[in-house]
């Protein structure tokens, strides 16, 4: 018997000039475990003339997780971080009481074709941890805890799960795992998980309960593990989840908080300016028109 409660399509979303696609939040299942939002970025093919440039924008709330598998990104904050990220190594931004960033393709492949994909994460902050000063960590690819295990190659990303802790310095119980197989075989990790659990296809195809299962979708765990399933060869797939909030989370644009109150002073703030600047970087992302007027859910 399959043990996926509800599967996620990718809905295309808009970031500004790059199309993503949206996985979290959705209608149905707002988060998993703190994890309240994720796009999937790529794989774009970019030419010379194509960059990524995402202007200045802020964040409450939350810390957000790149992860790439392809390309590089550059991360300029208001913290007074820059720094290139690159395929397998983690930024991990937290914004608490308040964050602004930019991400663009940096200067070195701004004239030349490149390629990129990754995923975008934010993890939602514990009550008590919402207004904490912003902070920055960029973990090394070589830093991040990997091993072999039978037909598998594991990568825990974040967080703490198989009796083994990322370095990441995440705020709350979680995990967000890397699991790979060239020759295909059965999985079986309940007993390693907690909290709430989902799976997203990267690549190849995984079969639970006798159904073929494809990328570009998220499968939700129905009883909070997921049990036993068959990867086929050259499938590679990411867990995430952990401990739920007690507190329900409000989402509205860049915003995330147990408080809409505390949302509603943030747009104000962004709009009047007055949140901190990103060093040597004017610009700025205004608030979406149809969002002034309109609530967070």
């Amino acid at each position: 018997m399959s043990n996926i409660g509800l599967i996620i399509e990718e809905r295309a979303a808009d970031i500004g000039n790059f199309m993503v696609g949206r996985l979290l939040p959705f209608k149905q299942k707002r988060s998993v475990g703190p994890f309240v939002f994720i796009d999937h970025m790529g794989p774009a093919n970019l030419k010379d003339y194509q960059n990524v440039d995402v202007d200045v924008h802020p964040h409450i709330g939350l810390s957000t997780l790149t992860y790439l598998f392809e390309g590089a990104i550059l991360h300029k904050d208001s913290i007074g971080s820059e720094i290139v990220i690159e395929p397998g190594a983690v930024n991990w931004m937290t914004a608490g009481s308040g964050v602004t960033h930019s991400e663009r393709t940096p200067e070195y492949l701004r004239h030349t074709d490149k390629s990129l994909h990754g995923l975008q994460i934010w993890v939602a902050l514990p009550k008590h941890l919402e207004e904490c000063e912003p902070s920055f960590h960029h973990i090394e690819q070589k830093d991040i805890p990997q091993w072999e295990e039978k037909d598998f190659d594991i990568k825990l990303i974040a967080g703490e799960a198989f009796g083994k802790k990322s370095p990441v310095p995440v705020h709350s119980k979680l995990y967000f795992i890397e699991i790979k197989t060239q020759t295909g075989a059965k999985l079986s990790i309940g007993k390693d998980l907690y909290g709430e659990s989902a799976l997203y296809i990267l690549n190849g195809a995984i079969v639970d309960g006798g159904i073929r299962y494809e990328p570009k979708q998220i499968l939700i765990a129905k009883d909070t593990k997921l049990c036993e399933f068959e990867m086929e060869p050259n499938t590679t797939v990411y867990i995430f989840g952990g401990e739920p909030f007690e507190e329900q989370r409000y989402i509205f644009w860049n915003f995330v908080s147990s408080d809409s109150s505390r949302i509603e002073k943030a747009k104000q703030d962004w709009m009047a300016r007055n949140f901190p600047k990103v060093p040597n970087d004017d610009t700025y992302v205004p608030l979406p028109d149809y969002l002034i007027d309109k609530k967070p859910i």
